[in-house]
């Protein structure tokens, strides 16, 4: 079996273009795997055609080798970042194409199920503490046990992309305060809540909003400061009294490793596609392991970012929970041939060979991607 072709589609979706792959073999099997970033799902569109000459021709079982072969083709030039995420959607075809091939789960290829379904987080969406509280009693009623926001986005906006000095103002933890306050109440104390700092705060502001968040028992303060300065975060760790998540923002083992020999933070949460596929993401969970760390990976982007980081979630022992944005559960389900199953806070994954869905190609041409930026809600 060899690889025939790579093609790229870019799809118009809620607050990015999301970015799918697939490898063509000529044997008639394809592979499907997503490179939607955020920002710029376009340019790592763009850019995905260009690996279609180093693919073509070789044989698609050999994973590694693969991985491999184009991470050190970029290796002067910095294989982190937009070259992850390359991989990551080759990666991630690759084992759908595999799993294809041999009539089996992926899960099933990782070694199998430590747990089917795969329990999931979701968000709590708007802006002041009635709202808040209102949504978030309205999921748990739904059946979800963990929740996620961002209380203070309205006083550091910009999720980390507008980074400038990193300063939150009194008014503004005092206002996030609140509306955490607020959803702890309507929730009771067995629900799970969340924060996300979106990288936006230098260690002084991240202190203050972590002491503000002491009262309501938090189950992590997430990406409390920007991925630059391990130095930081580990001051931040040592003193916040709250634990501390972060990862999605790393690449691939090497990033992660100083996290846990520091030991940095208390959950990772790694994007499957921006750590370099299927293969890193449980190369990075084994080492996780290994420190007694949890995962819990940043999977909010497309559908295939779901799935493929269910599939690891589901064969490693370590998993904490994976996210998933459910406001984008109507489209994730338009643009597959087949909805995913999300029931009761958690995803139930298949027995059909590789992740299990094909892209609804009808779906994908009616709606091609979206020229115009759109900054939008970052998760």
């Amino acid at each position: 079996m060899k690889i025939a072709d790579l093609k790229v589609y870019s799809v118009a979706a809620r607050r990015t273009n999301w970015v799918f792959v697939e490898v063509e073999t000529d044997e008639g099997l394809t592979g499907l795997g997503e490179a939607t970033n955020y920002p710029g799902s376009d340019l790592v569109a763009a850019a995905a055609l260009r690996l279609k000459d180093r693919l073509v021709g070789e044989d698609p079982r050999d994973i590694d080798r693969l991985w491999q072969k184009l991470f050190r083709q970029f290796t002067y030039l910095g294989s982190r970042g937009l070259v992850c995420s390359l991989i990551g959607a080759v990666d991630i075809a690759l084992w759908d194409l595999k799993g294809k091939a041999v009539g089996r789960p992926v899960f099933d290829l990782l070694g199998g199920a430590h747990r089917n379904p795969v329990p999931l987080y979701t968000h709590v969406q708007g802006g002041a503490p009635r709202e808040s509280a209102a949504h978030a009693k309205q999921l748990v009623a739904e059946g979800w046990a963990a929740l996620k926001t961002d209380p203070f986005h309205g006083s550091m906006p910009g999720f980390g992309t507008n980074y400038v000095n990193g300063h939150i103002s009194p008014e503004g933890v005092e206002k996030g305060a609140e509306i955490i306050a607020a959803i702890r109440e309507a929730v009771g104390p067995k629900i799970e809540i969340l924060i996300d700092a979106h990288g936006c705060y230098n260690v002084a502001s991240a202190l203050r909003v972590a002491k503000a968040l002491q009262p309501y028992n938090i189950g992590w303060l997430e990406e409390p400061l920007p991925p630059e300065s391990l130095q930081a975060l580990r001051q931040v760790r040592e003193a916040a009294g709250v634990p501390i998540c972060v990862g999605e923002r790393l690449f691939t083992r090497w990033d992660f490793a100083p996290i846990f020999e520091s030991r940095a933070a208390d959950y990772i949460m790694p994007d499957v596609i921006r750590t370099g596929g299927i293969s890193e993401l449980r190369k990075i969970c084994t080492m996780a392991e290994a420190y007694c760390v949890p995962v819990s990976p940043h999977d909010a982007n497309g559908p295939i970012n779901i799935l493929a980081g269910s599939h690891v979630m589901a064969s490693v022992p370590n998993c904490y929970r994976v996210e998933l944005a459910s406001a984008g559960l109507e489209l994730y389900n338009a643009v597959l041939d087949r909805p995913l199953e999300i029931r009761e806070g958690a995803i139930w994954l298949s027995d059909r060979p590789g992740l299990g869905v094909s892209l609804n190609h009808d779906y994908v041409k009616a709606h091609p991607a979206d020229p115009t930026p759109r900054p939008g809600f970052h998760v």
